[in-house]
């Protein structure tokens, strides 16, 4: 017990000085005094390499600012308060495309005119996490009404009418659901229903819906988990229907992980560990080199995607969370030593000791590929998430094995 206490401690120490690492890199180097909003297209050293703005990682960094405001003492100053409110507002002004429309850019120029529009909803998901969190820290209730009014135009997207996202339905395209569309959404219910009793009575069954659907992505007799599935829970066709992708998979293992808690099922909380864990583990860590494959096939053919063999930041950032999480809840020591495994590999191969934050993308061999810190998809989100979520973690984890006091026996009078 001790030298688990030991290890766990050394683990914390280690995971809290890389997050003041990495948020000192993004202090430092992403912000736009000018404009407002972010830079993400950072070098190694920090130097902005283009001045577009991607609207994903600008939410992702307002919600990462004002999280680390809420819940760490030491990130509880002005100067980070203020950075989040002027990515908000940034956001705010410029995110959507034509207001009062709520379809928002993709992509920005640095003073906030529209670039490019995805059609799909994650734009809008990472805005409405943004603005959430935004109002949570600062009580302005424009911030609330934002993240509802987002919120609400989300699911109207996604389960009555997509049209709005500008996504031609073509006779030959499948009827395909990737698996990020519930778990954004799972996200969200779990974001808007922190400590707010009536939006979590709201969206209730909106969450129990994004389980179902994320659950229906373990195919083959519970042997794989797909990226996609049919609309009713088959398996597709072709390379669409092979895919899978086991960084994603245990991302959504920990959103579901959270979900089973919040619901008391210890069913589900077995069943998550055992297909969004431990399967896509399994089969996704390189036996060779080590590091998950960022993709794979499910019938072993190879895959057609010319990163698949590549490790990237956010997989390994995810399966951190995720078997930290799985051990705290279950008490399973197997996940605590795969949370070690993981670990050890992602601080070795892709922290940068000499210029702080991560590498994002990785050779299958561990070398760097990219020696870029951010850019259209890597920010100030997947690495701080990770250490945050790994230290308050630790920290619980910590407190439960803390040897009891036992009361110093009573003084006798004297005799």
């Amino acid at each position: 017990m001790e030298k688990e206490r030991e290890t766990l401690q050394a683990w914390k120490e280690r995971v809290g000085q890389e997050l003041d690492r990495v948020v000192a890199f993004w202090t430092e180097h992403s912000h736009d005094q000018e404009h407002g909003g972010f830079f993400t297209c950072l070098g190694r050293d920090g130097q902005v390499y283009d001045d577009l703005k991607y609207v994903w990682l600008q939410g992702r960094q307002v919600w990462m600012y004002c999280r680390l405001y809420r819940k760490f003492e030491r990130f509880h100053h002005s100067e980070l308060l203020d950075s989040a409110k002027a990515g908000g507002e940034f956001l705010l002004r410029y995110a959507r495309v034509a207001p009062p429309g709520k379809k928002c850019a993709f992509v920005l120029t640095r003073d906030g005119r529209p670039v490019k529009v995805q059609r799909t909803i994650f734009s809008e998901c990472f805005y409405t996490m943004a603005m959430n969190e935004l109002w949570r820290v600062t009580g302005d209730t424009r911030y609330q009404r934002e993240a509802v009014e987002m919120m609400d135009q989300i699911v109207r997207w996604v389960r009555e009418d997509p049209s709005g996202l500008g996504r031609p339905q073509l006779p030959g395209a499948p009827a395909a659901e990737p698996m990020a569309v519930p778990m954004m959404l799972l996200c969200l219910v779990e974001q808007l229903g922190e400590a707010d009793e009536e939006l979590a009575a709201r969206h209730a069954e909106l969450g129990d819906w994004c389980a179902r659907r994320i659950l229906q992505h373990v195919q083959r007799d519970g042997q794989a988990v797909l990226e996609n599935v049919s609309e009713d829970g088959k398996e597709l066709s072709g390379c669409l229907g092979r895919h899978q992708n086991p960084g994603h998979a245990l991302e959504a293992g920990w959103f579901l992980l959270r979900h089973a808690i919040r619901k008391g099922d210890p069913e589900l909380r077995a069943h998550v560990i055992n297909k969004f864990l431990l399967l896509p583990f399994r089969s996704g860590w390189d036996p060779d080199h080590g590091g998950l494959f960022y993709f794979q096939d499910a019938d072993d053919l190879c895959p057609t995607q010319l990163e698949w063999a590549m490790k990237l930041w956010w997989p390994h950032s995810e399966a951190m969370i995720a078997f930290l999480m799985g051990y705290s809840d279950s008490g399973d020591s197997a996940l605590l030593h795969l949370f070690y495994q993981v670990a050890e590999y992602t601080f070795r191969q892709f922290r940068d000791p000499e210029y702080g934050e991560w590498f994002g993308y990785l050779n299958r061999d561990g070398k760097v590929a990219l020696t870029i810190k951010g850019g259209p998809f890597k920010g100030c989100f997947h690495v701080p998430r990770c250490l945050a979520m790994c230290e308050e973690m630790l920290d619980a984890l910590l407190s439960r094995l803390a040897p009891a006091q036992v009361p110093a026996p009573a003084r006798r009078g004297a005799e």
